[in-house]
């Protein structure tokens, strides 16, 4: 999840607001991830149930536009298209499933490449970054203009 978090951060997962609430886009989630479950990967919620998302042109487009991510992106930074989305091949996001994407776009295994993931899989949200002491902080969501 470079450049969001850097290596031997730690941070707290809260587990329990998706009991009464859906994940919602921007979220930093935690999950099982596939294929077998047995490891817990951190990624970026960019897909909710019902959206149409596709990567295009090194970019994401969320049901027909582009999604701004300069809050937590460089500009040059480019999307390759992967396995399940592929580039300019929209996909839908069916219900109980979301598009995660790790923020290290170059060099992340997420959604592009094994699909979407349900919300049964997915542990907690990412919350609060508590060490190392010099970047103590709460994981802020970024604002998404469309």
């Amino acid at each position: 999840m470079h450049p969001t978090f850097k290596d031997k951060e730690y941070l707290l997962t809260e587990k329990v607001s998706y009991r009464f609430n859906e994940p919602k886009r921007g979220d930093i989630v935690v999950f099982k991830a596939p294929p077998d479950d047995k490891e817990e990967f951190i990624k970026r919620i960019i897909g909710l149930p019902g959206d149409q998302v596709m990567v295009k042109g090194g970019k994401v487009y969320v049901n027909g536009k582009i999604l701004g991510e300069s809050s937590y992106l460089a500009s040059d930074i480019v999307t390759i298209a992967g396995e399940y989305l592929a580039e300019g091949n929209p996909v839908t996001v069916k219900e109980n499933e979301y598009i995660l994407m790790g923020d290290n776009r170059p060099h992340s295994f997420d959604s592009r490449n094994f699909g979407p993931i349900r919300k049964t899989k997915i542990v907690g949200r990412a919350w609060f970054r508590y060490w190392p002491i010099s970047e103590v902080s709460v994981v802020k969501k970024p604002i998404y203009n469309f």
